[in-house]
């Protein structure tokens, strides 16, 4: 009996991650899967790490996927050869699907179509999708019939809420069994040199240069403003990218800070300590997170942790990312601000964190919320157990 083949595709890098919790699953239950994947987005640096081979060319491009949040980010995208790229990915795909058994597909109507197109069995997690946004999904023309194909084996959901609304909407094989994000979270115990009597705020600037580099100086800001005003002991922590760390020199000399070893000293005297491979033990350990990213943020608020959010400049993290995403995750994000953060917004932001470490009710609906909007951690084993064993 031959081994078993998947083309995996995604197209962002939160997707990529998702599929890449899948592969780590799918690798517990057997190693002898051919696996391959295509990014559709970015480089697939995931994919490489878990050593499954890219099938396609790729390519870091100027919207980091991001185009429907600035449309004409768009117009760099195909000065960057945007349109040539996706026609060579989709023609080699095509081509090589009839070597694999299924797809397993990460991401929007986009990889649905690339996957409908290949004629081959597929599966898809719609991780860009909420029926949280606005209360229903508006699916359009195109995307019931892709999900409602006979070669669509199952349409995975990121939320039972999302789950609920599709299958009233006539797609009978949408489930929600948890989200992949949210298993990659396990707390080593590693030491984050934190003091037992105080508090532990994480900051999270994104993944994308240069505009995490951005976020983050907007953060330490933020953090300064907090430890200016803050009567008890709080401790800062920053999960950041290693292309991140190679950039602390350059952000402590523009904000007139220190900076050695990853560690970042105010001129007031607060001590920020930076990260690049502790991202789920500062998660974990945090009382409150101050974020300004993605799927960071979204794992965060699984894990019941109250959000401060704040707009940047993008061309990801706007007020008009920050607010769709206060709509998917609820109560337990709080957006400072409808543009991008001015030493007001800061100053209003650096208070509310305060009131919220004193508010224990609000601490505890974090935590219900969280479960709510994200699911409990497993859902990588159950997409992955589908993907092994499939029920058409």
């Amino acid at each position: 009996m031959k081994n078993k083949s998947i083309l995996f595709l995604s197209n962002g890098h939160g997707e990529d991650s998702c599929n890449g919790e899948i592969i780590k699953a799918l690798l517990s239950l057997d190693v002898n899967f051919k696996l391959v994947a295509v990014p559709i987005v970015g480089e697939g640096t995931i994919y490489k790490q878990l050593g499954v081979p890219i099938l396609t060319p790729t390519r870091t491009l100027p919207s980091g996927g991001f185009l429907y949040m600035n449309p004409l980010v768009f117009l760099k995208d195909i000065a960057s050869g945007l349109i040539g790229l996706l026609f060579q990915q989709i023609n080699i795909i095509i081509k090589a699907a009839k070597q694999y058994d299924i797809l397993m597909v990460t991401g929007d109507i986009v990889v649905a179509a690339i996957a409908y197109l290949t004629q081959r069995p597929y599966i898809i997690f719609l991780s860009a999708y909420s029926s949280y946004y606005e209360g229903k999904l508006n699916l359009g023309l195109i995307l019931p019939y892709l999900l409602n194909s006979k070669r669509c084996l199952a349409v995975f959901t990121r939320d039972q809420f999302t789950a609920e609304d599709l299958q009233k909407q006539g797609i009978k094989n949408a489930q929600f069994v948890g989200t992949p994000m949210m298993d990659n979270l396990t707390s080593t115990k590693v030491d984050l040199n934190l003091d037992s009597e105080s508090k532990m705020v994480a900051l999270l600037p994104g993944s994308r240069l240069p505009e995490a580099k951005n976020n983050l100086k907007l953060l330490l800001k933020l953090a300064d403003n907090i430890h200016q005003i803050s009567s008890k002991k709080i401790e800062f922590r920053v999960a950041a990218v290693g292309s991140l760390m190679v950039e602390l020199d350059e952000i402590a000399s523009s904000l007139r800070w220190q900076h050695h070893n990853g560690i970042l000293r105010s001129q007031t005297g607060l001590k920020v300590m930076c990260y690049s491979d502790k991202f789920g033990d500062i998660l974990n350990a945090a009382n409150l997170v101050l974020g300004m990213a993605g799927t960071a943020n979204e794992q965060a608020v699984g894990l019941g942790k109250p959000v401060i959010t704040i707009p940047g400049n993008g061309p990801a993290f706007t007020y008009r990312f920050a607010e769709a995403q206060l709509r998917l995750l609820g109560s337990s994000i709080q957006l400072i601000g409808t543009q991008p953060a001015d030493d007001l917004i800061l100053q209003k932001a650096a208070e509310t964190a305060i009131k919220t470490l004193d508010n224990s009710e609000y601490l505890k609906s974090c935590l219900k919320n969280g479960e709510e909007r994200m699911g409990k951690p497993g859902g990588s084993l159950k997409i992955a157990q589908f993907v092994r064993n499939p029920v058409s």
